[in-house]
């Protein structure tokens, strides 16, 4: 890759290189997900990568912004997909277990992602309308109507039928977005307290997979 001298005399890149910043991300992500976002060090992502730390500076600036691509790439692939099973025609029964298995594993893949949020979140609360409207690309207030409006249809139709029980929408979402994530942003607690290898978490999640549907949809019948 041809080079230029940076201000501070260092030797940077001409360019930006798509496969050298995938790689850093993808670098990053790994280490995230050994030692948590406060845990991970510029060096240790610079060696993942390949790469030497100028170069992960030149792409990036700060482990903070970094962080910040790490954590858009893999809400990107969070939110939207579950936003669009929870407005669609699927019926309400296929539209909990598909919105299971798809939290479960993109969260299996980045389980530092619900702290990071969390955190994120409580420090910056502002950023919440920010957040959303980048990974879904529509703003907060365009959400609710496009998942709401076709979920309280169908909760009304299992009311009338006599198979559900009332539940508002919004209540719907959150129990049900809840019982997949609180078991990632509680992982290092429920790994000490069971006592859970990586491989008995990795168990625990293949089960949870199977049992949760069932679990949350036998809680809303009458």
């Amino acid at each position: 890759m041809p080079t230029k001298k940076g201000g501070s005399g260092q030797v940077e890149p001409q360019s930006k290189d798509v496969d050298t910043e995938q790689r850093i991300l993808d670098a990053a992500h790994e280490v995230f997900l050994r030692n948590g976002t406060a845990g991970a060090r510029m060096q240790d992502i610079a060696r993942e990568a390949g790469v030497n730390q100028a170069l992960l500076h030149y792409y990036f600036r700060s482990k903070e912004r970094l962080a910040e691509a790490v954590f858009r790439r893999a809400a990107l692939q969070l939110l939207p997909p579950m936003v669009a099973l929870l407005g669609s025609e699927l019926p309400l029964e296929r539209k909990v277990e598909e919105v299971i298995r798809h939290e479960l594993e993109q969260l299996s893949r980045t389980p530092y992602l619900p702290g990071y949020v969390l955190s994120e979140l409580s420090h910056h609360p502002e950023r919440a309308g920010q957040l959303v409207e980048t990974m879904t690309g529509m703003r907060a207030a365009g959400i609710a109507p496009r998942v709401f409006e076709k979920l309280g249809q169908q909760i009304d139709e299992g009311v009338r039928a006599g198979t559900l029980r009332p539940i508002a929408p919004e209540d719907f979402v959150l129990n049900l977005v809840s019982l997949c994530i609180f078991p990632f942003a509680a992982r290092p607690m429920a790994m000490t307290l069971f006592a859970w290898s990586p491989d008995q978490w990795t168990a625990f999640i293949e089960r949870r997979r199977v049992e949760l549907p069932r679990f949350f949809l036998e809680a809303l019948r009458p």
